[in-house]
């Protein structure tokens, strides 16, 4: 029997829901090296932590998250918590020597996703995950297989969207409303996505953010609980445009408040050779134009990457073929994948650590500065 891997989680709404449900059927879909043992859960909220707990399968709870960085018995720490509170338990636990997943953006600041990658590479025997889910989508990996075996060629384009519209006047003044909490608004909670995509799919690093625009269409919204309003200070919507080292040039999109776009998180890379799109509302497609074939026969072609025999990713864990997967099993083929490497096995494709995910952040810097300041930003001014 292989050894346990004993998890501890801080977070216990949203994504702690997401996380737990991974790190319990991890060892239910796949062969690992290591059986995940979910040990403690930690929230602020302990009159729903008891019951939070004993619904995921959590052994024990606290409300202290001081108590999961000390505990000697836990392996991982897994930080699943609104922005601001990446920095103080990642911290900790890195230099108690613990491996840490942490939620994405790395942090709501530049300046503590800085903090959080150097102390990961000070941490020698820890090592960190940063949960940018998308990329274990079957199609998304298929995906960067295809472009890694040079079936578009040279990239020329990458445009990315993440459209969302639930950010109405209505909805209640939440930490992702509040600078403070958050560090920006659709920007580093949807456009953070759609940046690594295109990082991870095209194998390239982004060389200037040529001009970006920011909006605030809903100024005021209820606070939660009382009958007044409290100033929402992040971005509603945020537009930029770039270029990568490689010569492609590159659109992002992200918006909480496009009418008639529930998730609709999708990105399209045109290269020489052929091109490809993925569309998360469709997740389990993917749309790929071999244009080596020729005008007689090439044309865009639908692939249900579903398929154990095609050798798609992930998919002999999990049904047979187009016995469709959802949005829970990203993250759960993320935990797989995140046990492996503990282990140093290789994972199906790269995982992204807290150098990775600080890479991205300094994208988002880069747009929010030219926002701003009207101006194109070279990443190489972003440190």
């Amino acid at each position: 029997m292989p050894s346990d891997l004993f998890v501890g989680l801080i977070g216990q709404k949203f994504m702690g829901r997401a996380h737990s449900n991974a790190w319990g059927q991890a060892n239910r879909f796949f062969d690992l090296p290591r059986r995940v043992v979910l040990q403690a859960a930690c929230g602020r909220d302990g009159d729903e932590l008891g019951g939070f707990a004993a619904r995921f399968g959590w052994k024990t709870w606290t409300t202290r998250w001081e108590d999961l960085a000390s505990d000697p018995k836990l392996d991982l720490v897994d930080v699943a918590t609104p922005n601001h509170l990446h920095l103080a338990p990642a911290l900790a636990a890195l230099e108690a020597g613990k491996h840490v997943a942490c939620e994405k953006p790395l942090a709501g600041t530049l300046s503590e996703a800085r903090q959080l990658r150097d102390a990961a590479k000070r941490a020698k025997r820890s090592k960190t995950f940063v949960w940018f889910n998308y990329r274990r989508c079957p199609a998304v990996a298929l995906a960067r297989q295809l472009v890694a075996e040079g079936r578009l060629g040279a990239i020329r384009h990458v445009r990315a969207t993440y459209l969302q519209s639930w950010g109405t006047p209505d909805a209640p003044l939440t930490w992702r409303f509040q600078k403070k909490l958050a560090g920006s608004g659709a920007h580093g909670d949807l456009n953070a996505h759609v940046v690594d995509l295109a990082r991870f799919l095209t194998g390239d690093e982004i060389h200037e953010v040529h001009g970006a625009v920011a909006r605030t269409f809903v100024m005021e919204r209820g606070i939660p609980g009382t009958d007044k309003p409290g100033k929402s200070d992040v971005d509603d919507a945020l537009l930029f445009l770039a270029s990568f080292k490689g010569g492609a040039l590159a659109s992002f999109e992200a918006s909480r408040v496009a009418t008639g776009h529930l998730n609709a998180n999708a990105i399209e890379l045109n290269g020489e050779h052929g091109a490809l799109r993925f569309e998360f509302e469709s997740m389990n497609e993917l749309l790929f134009h071999d244009q080596t074939l020729g005008p007689r026969t090439a044309g865009w072609r639908r692939i249900v990457a579903t398929s154990a025999a095609g050798g798609h990713p992930y998919a002999r864990n999990w049904w047979p073929d187009a016995h469709l997967l959802g949005y829970e099993h990203g993250f759960t083929n993320m935990a797989a994948d995140v046990v492996r490497a503990i282990e140093g096995q290789e994972p199906v494709v790269p995982l992204p650590d807290f150098a990775d995910a600080f890479e991205t952040q300094r994208v988002l810097e880069a747009a929010l500065v030219s926002a701003k300041e009207r101006i194109a930003v070279r990443l190489s001014e972003i440190r």
